[in-house]
């Protein structure tokens, strides 16, 4: 853990990392402004889907179209929070309408918020008090594969296996 939070790795399919082209990275947003400019050069249809984001290891919000793979989005690097998020137009200033930690190639735990949070403040990005859809995923220690816990339900759903209450995608969470 640094002191932005905890560190995710790419833990997806490996053939997506080929994807990752210094071009391709999402873009940086440090301030609202540079939002303002991103978004007017993206056509209406672009604006009306969620965004794929990463929160980078220096705590800056990159934006994607939501075709993006997350790893392209951090440009194959760490990250501190993954996921969608989608914005609405309030009277002279854009806001997070919704934000989810839904990445299957960092799968960040529900504690990422906070790194979100922070980096939108610094933004100067209007948004809900937490995730507006959670996703927990956890890993399993019998058969390895990763799921997505639905309903509570900590239970693999292809061993049957019992999935930890706590994170465990990454062993190597720093």
């Amino acid at each position: 853990m640094n002191l932005l939070g905890w560190t995710y790795r790419y833990v997806g399919p490996p053939d997506l990392r080929t994807l990752v082209r210094p071009e391709a990275e999402g873009r940086r947003i440090l301030l609202v402004s540079d939002f303002d400019d991103w978004v007017s050069g993206l056509a209406a249809v672009e604006l009306a889907e969620p965004f794929t984001f990463v929160i980078d290891s220096a705590g800056v919000l990159r934006l994607a179209p939501r075709r993006s793979e997350h790893v392209v989005c951090a440009g194959g690097g760490p990250i501190l929070g993954a996921g969608e998020m989608s914005f609405r137009r309030e009277p002279g200033q854009w806001v997070v309408a919704e934000v989810s930690n839904q990445s299957t190639g960092y799968c960040p735990d529900i504690s990422s918020w906070q790194a979100v949070v922070e980096a939108l403040d610094a933004a100067g990005i209007e948004h809900p008090s937490g995730f507006t859809h959670e996703v927990v995923f956890r890993r399993c220690p019998a058969c390895s594969q990763l799921n997505i816990v639905r309903e509570g339900d900590f239970v693999c759903v292809f061993c049957d296996g019992e999935l930890p209450r706590e994170w465990n995608v990454d062993g190597s969470r720093s």
